[in-house]
């Protein structure tokens, strides 16, 4: 598919998505003049969003509910920047627990969404305007093939990774779903967890950066390199077999 088409294809795709959402919002009543509900895109943006739909969570449950899951899969289908706001709005509304399990289950199927987009329209258009990352990615790819999940799963661990990269050019490069999507649900647990769980307090935040310390950080890398381990043992053990058997 040329890449035009592909972009066609996608806008067109988008703009359904968006009427959807759109729909969506209307199951909750008018918040008034002073106040409409959009992607959150700032801290004080984030608090206003959340003050509103707890209004309506008692009354409107399933509503609010419904909002924030298409809200959360159409921002990942779409590789949109901002899931940590919307992961900070679950933690304020539901609670930590339920608000854990949700994104994770969303960001899950959000990613695999996007996957499925780019294995129909994406590769010519990945070709075309990031020729350089994605040959470097589908190097690093094949150099881990013995501990592909491993290596799946430490690059969602690993905090500085772009994942709306990955998503789109994981089917290109020959990444199955069976791999893609378990690798995405555990890999992002660590960090759905903490947004989460900031999400909770979130009144008493001040920055994003609060979130994210240099502590955070840290661990995040560390669980990372801890995950990666397997594969390089898996890679290791069958490189010596290979010079064994020679």
């Amino acid at each position: 598919m040329r890449p035009l088409t592909a972009v066609c294809c996608l806008v067109f795709i988008f703009l359904c998505a968006s009427v959807v959402v759109y729909l969506v919002s209307l199951l909750l009543p008018s918040t008034g003049d002073k106040y409409r509900l959009r992607f959150p895109s700032t801290l004080e943006d984030l608090k206003d969003t959340a003050h509103v739909l707890k209004q309506f969570k008692d009354d409107h449950k399933f509503s609010v509910m419904m909002l924030f899951c298409v809200a959360y899969l159409y921002k990942q289908t779409f590789a949109i920047p901002g899931s940590v706001f919307l992961n900070l709005l679950a933690g304020a509304l539901f609670g930590l627990w339920k608000s854990f399990m949700m994104t994770c289950t969303l960001t899950a199927c959000g990613a695999t969404c996007c996957f499925m987009l780019s294995k129909f329209f994406g590769k010519s258009i990945l070709f075309y305007y990031f020729p350089d990352k994605f040959s470097e990615l589908e190097k690093k790819v094949k150099n881990n093939q013995d501990g592909m999940f491993f290596f799946l799963l430490c690059l969602r661990l690993f905090p500085m990774s772009p994942n709306w990269f990955l998503n789109m050019s994981s089917p290109v490069i020959g990444i199955p779903v069976t791999y893609f999507f378990p690798s995405v649900l555990i890999g992002l647990m660590p960090y759905n967890f903490i947004c989460c769980q900031t999400g909770c307090i979130l009144s008493e935040v001040t920055s994003i950066k609060e979130i994210f310390t240099l502590a955070i950080m840290f661990k995040l890398v560390a669980i990372a390199a801890i995950v990666a381990l397997p594969g390089i043992v898996v890679k290791q053990w069958k490189k010596y077999n290979c010079l064994k058997a020679k």
